[in-house]
């Protein structure tokens, strides 16, 4: 990734930092210690004027090596 656009995702990163910093406590919290085989991940969705919609996924082993197989990609960059 060419430095320009290093730059410009980390202003954004920081960007949505502070206009969600509950959102990224809470993602610190949940995923602290790392996630296992058996984890529940739900999220919902509401947009203005309509019902939520809501989805969950429990983690499998072949999700455990996806993440770690795009963790090590990521290392090589």
């Amino acid at each position: 990734m060419n430095p320009a656009m290093m730059m410009k995702i980390m202003g954004a990163k920081n960007k949505f930092n502070q206009n969600h910093p509950k959102f990224m406590a809470f993602l610190n919290a949940a995923f602290t210690g790392g996630i296992e085989e058996g984890t529940v991940i739900e999220i919902t969705v509401t947009k203005p004027g309509q019902g939520p919609l809501t989805s969950n996924l429990r983690v499998t082993r072949d999700d455990l090596e996806l993440m770690e197989s795009l963790r090590e990609m990521s290392k090589g960059q």
